[in-house]
């Protein structure tokens, strides 16, 4: 099995077996992003605590990279601090618009190397990124809310 195979089928496993998916309480924030280009859309959940990302939660309807880096993305962020978990946002953004020539550290990304291919088709960026910019919105909302209080 070559590597694009390899990332096609954790792709597709992801895909298959969503992680973290269905909206869930308690949560700071709720979002909906849409993907114009294709239709994707997500509904995605936050909630913060003491400073890390206690918890996302999502509904997706979409393509099968929309809902797999989403599903990958809650992995890698659910318990980490709020500020890296923005850092990766980040570096995943940078690594998507490479167009293929950037790869992520893999012990940091897990799973989410997998679309370090998906960067060579500008059509297909906006799909792995819908989860990734919902997250970042939802986190900034809930620091933001939780300023004011």
């Amino acid at each position: 099995m070559d590597v694009d195979e390899l990332y096609q089928t954790i792709i597709l496993d992801h895909y298959r077996e969503k992680h973290h998916s269905g909206l869930r309480d308690p949560h700071d924030v709720e979002v909906h992003h849409v993907n114009p280009s294709c239709g994707d859309e997500l509904t995605l959940r936050v909630h913060l605590a003491g400073g890390n990302v206690e918890d996302v939660s999502y509904h997706a309807e979409g393509c099968s990279i929309s809902q797999a880096s989403t599903s990958i993305m809650t992995d890698l962020l659910i318990g980490r601090d709020v500020q890296d978990a923005l850092a990766m946002h980040d570096e995943f953004l940078h690594v998507m618009q490479s167009k293929g020539e950037e790869t992520p550290d893999e012990d940091r990304f897990e799973d989410a190397i997998a679309f370090a291919g998906v960067a060579k088709f500008p059509a297909r960026v906006k799909c792995a990124l819908l989860g990734w910019s919902a997250v970042r919105d939802a986190i900034l909302q809930a620091q933001a809310k939780e300023q004011q209080q």
